[in-house]
């Protein structure tokens, strides 16, 4: 017996909106609301020296470095992710009014 499935379609608007009170993680992908899977100790691990690395090779210099819990969203794909470790060069340029999306990486 097959079952259909309609697909929902979200709007980027409602995905940040769900996002703020979901108990974990999802990337947004075209419409498509996709969980996150769970780290690892050692994932973790990893990202944490590439951006400690990152801090100590880039110092004085105007580079803003953020780890996992800083969205971003590239419009030109219509996708939002959570990056392990990422370099802004300067400020970040939020999304709107918040601060948890940036645009710039």
């Amino acid at each position: 017996m097959t079952i259909a499935t309609d697909k929902i379609t979200y709007s980027f608007a409602e995905y940040l909106e769900l996002e703020e009170t979901a108990a974990y993680k999802n990337e947004y992908q075209d419409g498509e609301i996709v969980p996150m899977t769970g780290g690892t100790t050692d994932h973790n691990k990893i990202a944490l020296n590439f951006a400690a690395y990152l801090k100590f090779a880039l110092k004085g210099r105007k580079y803003n470095i953020f780890i996992g819990d800083v969205k971003l969203w590239i419009a030109q794909y219509r996708q939002a992710t959570y990056p392990d470790v990422m370099l802004i060069e300067g400020e970040p340029i939020y999304y709107e009014t918040g601060k948890t999306t940036v645009t710039n990486p």
